[in-house]
């Protein structure tokens, strides 16, 4: 029952700046769950960007190190990822996910079996 919708996407040329959210509603308790970003290139399977555990702990790919960065405003339920020096692998569709089902494990938190509810995603394209 839990939704989220990611906003914020475009097209940018590479060394450029963007700012996804992704809003969630429907929660039916007041528990601060982890969350996540995934991106999908065209043609790839779906791979995590950047976690953020309920207690602020956050995980990075190495790929997006130094270049992303995730964080959340629990008081509106909206997690953000921050995104600079854009390459065009950057490419691709992004999805937020939430995991509601309480035990976490920080090595999977950038798997997709971790997550069971997600956003429809939002389009990045950065041109070279």
């Amino acid at each position: 029952q839990v939704q989220l919708v990611e906003s914020g996407g475009g097209s940018v040329q590479s060394g450029g700046s963007l700012r996804l959210s992704c809003t969630a509603s429907g929660y039916t308790d007041s528990t601060y769950y982890g969350m996540a970003w995934f991106h999908q290139a065209p043609g790839k399977e779906r791979e995590g960007v950047a976690s953020i555990n309920s207690d602020g702990s956050t995980t990075y790919a190495d790929s997006v190190k130094g270049r992303f960065t995730i964080s959340r405003d629990n008081a509106k339920n909206t997690l953000y990822l921050q995104m600079n020096r854009l390459k065009p692998e950057d490419t691709g569709m992004y999805y937020c996910a939430t995991r509601t089902l309480g035990a976490w494990n920080t090595r999977l938190a950038l798997t997709t079996l971790m997550y069971n509810y997600w956003g429809q995603g939002t389009q990045v394209t950065v041109s070279s």
